[in-house]
């Protein structure tokens, strides 16, 4: 029995990049787990990427494939990554979302597990609202949404500032975007991966045992 995990996000300047990375990471230490990351579709004319500096950054993962909206029906369990704009999912990811209407009709994702990981720039930049309005659209397609539970230490921890919810991973860039994620906010990414990962192999093979 394998286990499909989709990680689909949107990054512009890497910072959700490097988290989808260690969501896959988590991923796939659970066994007889395939992994496949994804990114969505950009919006941003090239022009505007370029002289934002975006352009550059987004070399880091251009070789990461853009996913149709049908190939979400493939997995048992997608996780889904975005930026922070304004407390909401960013336009790329809504975007996407929008064209998934014809998987709703079909309730190809009923049953699935899912889960959202984001990124603020500052610490009271929108995160915990960004991952909670997410998941209403995920409710909608009749998935089965999983957070991170508090048996993480590091969303716990007071040692420093850090992003991490109980509703998914997040990190804070910065309000110049220099900081990367840190060690804590990538080990509860990766446990996030993991611990879907688990559900999701644990409700393919019927089992009711997801502590």
């Amino acid at each position: 029995m394998v286990v499909k995990v989709h990680v689909v996000f949107y990054s512009m300047y890497g910072h959700v990049y490097r988290l989808a990375e260690a969501v896959a990471e988590g991923a796939r230490e659970v066994p007889q787990t395939e992994v496949s990351l994804f990114q969505v579709p950009e919006l941003v004319p090239e022009e505007v990427l370029e002289k934002s500096g975006a352009k550059a950054a987004r070399a880091a993962f251009a070789h990461v494939p853009v996913i149709a909206p049908e190939q979400l029906a493939e997995a048992d369990a997608i996780i889904f990554g975005t930026p922070t704009r304004f407390g909401n999912m960013a336009a790329q990811m809504r975007n996407f979302l929008d064209q998934t209407g014809g998987l709703w009709q079909k309730g190809a994702l009923i049953g699935k597990v899912g889960s959202v990981f984001t990124s603020t720039a500052s610490q009271h930049g929108g995160q915990e609202t960004t991952l909670t309005s997410f998941h209403v659209t995920l409710l909608h397609h009749g998935m089965i949404v999983v957070g991170v539970p508090y048996s993480v230490p590091e969303l716990v921890s007071m040692a420093e500032i850090s992003g991490g919810t109980p509703y998914g991973a997040s990190t804070i860039t910065g309000a110049d975007g220099r900081r990367m994620p840190s060690p804590a906010e990538l080990a509860i990414a990766r446990f996030q991966g993991r611990h879907v990962a688990d559900i999701a192999r644990r409700l393919k093979a019927g089992s009711a045992d997801v502590r």
